[in-house]
């Protein structure tokens, strides 16, 4: 009867210190502190603050890099193609993998074009997923407790967690996508594209479909990255607050429970924070490939025409 007891007492002290720490506090935006310079006249958030520490830190990364990434003197020989800073090289290799094998298959002849735009979004999109991963928002708060007071932040969370901050990526790729296609084919082939070469009878209702889709895309973007970021970020908090109710446990006087529930939530949030990493490069890929195979399609029909007629020419000689 006596361990029933403890057991249940345990049980209800957990169920509190896991309601008590909300998870979903972790994840949303925090406004910026009223003492800050621009709290006022932007309306000043930690998302804010984060876009532009990760909008600074890319700069500052890729400018490094581009500075190793360099053909040396001549008379260092073949080494002078050689990158020797191991971070530079790494960001080489990104970059050659992107371009040479995701987006070349695509684009073809218009690669080089467009690479800028989508290295840029996909280190960009990158440098917020990582950030989020650094708890800046909780060193803030144990720092500054009236921080943690007022629920307010200069800068921590994952900026691209926030669905107006993925929503203008999106918006930002959907202009791109469709100014590259009018630009391409013009706006009668842009049109004609639209329809799918449909006879007359069913022309229009494709045109709907068409039009729909080219509005759903971007959408699909911004959602994608918006929920994949969110939904990792708060199992990791889930995981945490577990670990939190099993510390209290145990000081409560159930060290088996308490220190069952504290190790396995340690480990689990751990393989969930590596996850993390792994989704934080993926969903920085999936947002990259995406918007080149949007750019691709609005041109494809040239793209075949040209692959056939230089099959043509191979044949012929």
């Amino acid at each position: 009867m006596i361990d029933t007891l403890t057991m249940n007492t345990g049980l209800i002290n957990l169920t509190s210190l896991t309601l008590a720490a909300d998870p979903v506090g972790h994840v949303v935006n925090h406004v910026g502190p009223s003492w800050f310079p621009f709290a006022g006249g932007w309306n000043f958030s930690m998302h804010v603050g984060q876009l532009i520490l990760a909008g600074i830190i890319t700069l500052g990364i890729l400018l490094f890099a581009a500075s190793f990434i360099k053909t040396g003197p001549e008379s260092a020989g073949t080494e002078r193609y050689i990158t020797r800073n191991p971070l530079a090289h790494i960001i080489e290799v990104i970059c050659g993998y992107l371009r040479d094998d995701t987006v070349r298959p695509l684009l073809h002849g218009r690669t080089d074009k467009f690479m800028p735009f989508l290295w840029t979004v996909f280190f960009f999109i990158l440098v917020n997923n990582v950030l989020g991963l650094i708890p800046l928002l909780d060193i803030q708060h144990l720092l500054f407790p009236g921080l943690a007071e007022s629920h307010a932040a200069v800068v921590g969370g994952t900026a691209t967690q926030n669905i107006a901050v993925t929503a203008v990526l999106a918006i930002i790729a959907f202009l791109v996508v469709n100014f590259a296609g009018i630009k391409e084919l013009g706006i009668g082939g842009y049109l004609g594209h639209m329809t799918g070469g449909a006879p007359m009878a069913v022309a229009p209702l494709i045109f709907v479909l068409e039009l729909v889709g080219t509005f759903i895309k971007p959408v699909a973007l911004a959602i994608r990255l918006f929920a994949n970021m969110t939904a990792g970020h708060i199992l990791m908090a889930v995981l945490f607050s577990f670990v939190l109710a099993g510390v209290g446990l145990v000081s409560s006087g159930s060290p088996l429970i308490g220190g069952t529930i504290t190790v396995a939530s340690f480990i689990g949030a751990v393989a969930i924070n590596m996850l993390e990493l792994f989704v934080a490069f993926l969903q920085a890929f999936v947002f990259t490939f995406l918007t080149a195979v949007f750019i691709s399609q609005l041109a494809h029909h040239d793209d075949h025409e040209h692959h056939g007629e230089h099959d043509h020419e191979h044949a012929h000689a």
